[in-house]
């Protein structure tokens, strides 16, 4: 196998060829990959088209695509927008999470090896909806009290980094998988007031290091992971929570990932239609 996709609800990408190894990432269904070696006859080691993340799946868990097939889902395909959904064959249904890839997507059915598969949900093609900070807030408050897990990418756990790459995935912006890779990335916000929604703020432990990252919302609010996905105060030293009275998270930086707002319509491929329609 040479290049392989997900065709499970949500696969683990490891740290090493061990089922007791860290999660480090999870492949989401119909998202592709390349091998890059194998280990035995359980273990690959892969790198995810979308982010060039590298790590470890079961070979049982995924299945192989041929080159082509790699090259065109590049391109040809939508995201699922619902937190869960059924797709349907005439031989099984499997519940898929928002962010899922349906590969060469006509609005109503989508390919899978040698199955036609049917979707019924709301997907969206790439680059369709508006680059903008009401996009995000939009996508990432589907995520509100989904439970935190790391390395998690679904509503059933998920870590402030994935929730950050995966709503601005959906609106066409490729970052990182890890918080210490997305503060590089953006312009630097120099002070605290001159935040606007949609920027991302970067949290740093005591030895300075960034391991959380979170969407900056109205009202001082900010949207990221501890314990589930919340909404918290954000000020100048960080995150203070009002359930607890303390500070989680000490600030670190401020970066704007959004630079302006791409005027476009948004298509959506709607419940029970077969086209592209605008909102």
């Amino acid at each position: 196998m040479k290049f392989g996709i997900c065709p499970l609800s949500v696969v683990p990408i490891r740290a090493a060829a061990s089922d007791n190894s860290e999660l480090c990432t999870q492949l989401l269904f119909g998202e592709t990959f390349e091998v890059l070696e194998t280990k035995g006859k359980r273990w690959l080691k892969v790198r995810c088209q979308a982010d060039n993340y590298i790590g470890w799946v079961r070979r049982h868990q995924v299945c192989p695509i041929t080159p082509s097939e790699f090259q065109r889902f590049k391109a040809q395909f939508a995201y699922c927008l619902d937190l869960v959904q059924n797709i349907t064959s005439n031989h099984q249904t499997v519940p898929i999470t928002f962010g899922a890839r349906l590969s060469d997507f006509d609005g109503k059915h989508f390919r899978l090896e040698d199955q036609t598969l049917a979707f019924s949900g709301q997907a969206v093609a790439p680059n369709t909806l508006p680059v903008d900070s009401q996009s995000i807030r939009y996508l990432a408050t589907m995520f509100l009290q989904a439970p935190a897990l790391a390395g998690g990418r679904s509503p059933f756990g998920i870590d402030s980094a994935g929730l950050v790459q995966l709503s601005y995935q959906i609106i066409g912006i490729m970052l990182p998988r890890e918080a210490q890779q997305q503060v590089m990335f953006g312009d630097l916000i120099d002070f605290i007031e001159e935040a606007q929604e949609g920027d991302l703020a970067f949290f740093e432990r005591k030895n300075g290091k960034v391991h959380h990252v979170g969407i900056i919302f109205p009202d001082q609010q900010i949207l990221h992971v501890d314990g589930c996905v919340r909404l918290d105060r954000l000020d100048h030293y960080g995150i203070y929570q009002t359930t607890s009275g303390q500070y989680s998270h000490r600030l670190r930086v401020i970066r704007r990932i959004l630079k302006s707002t791409i005027e476009k319509p948004t298509r959506i491929i709607q419940e029970n239609i077969g086209e592209f329609v605008t909102l």
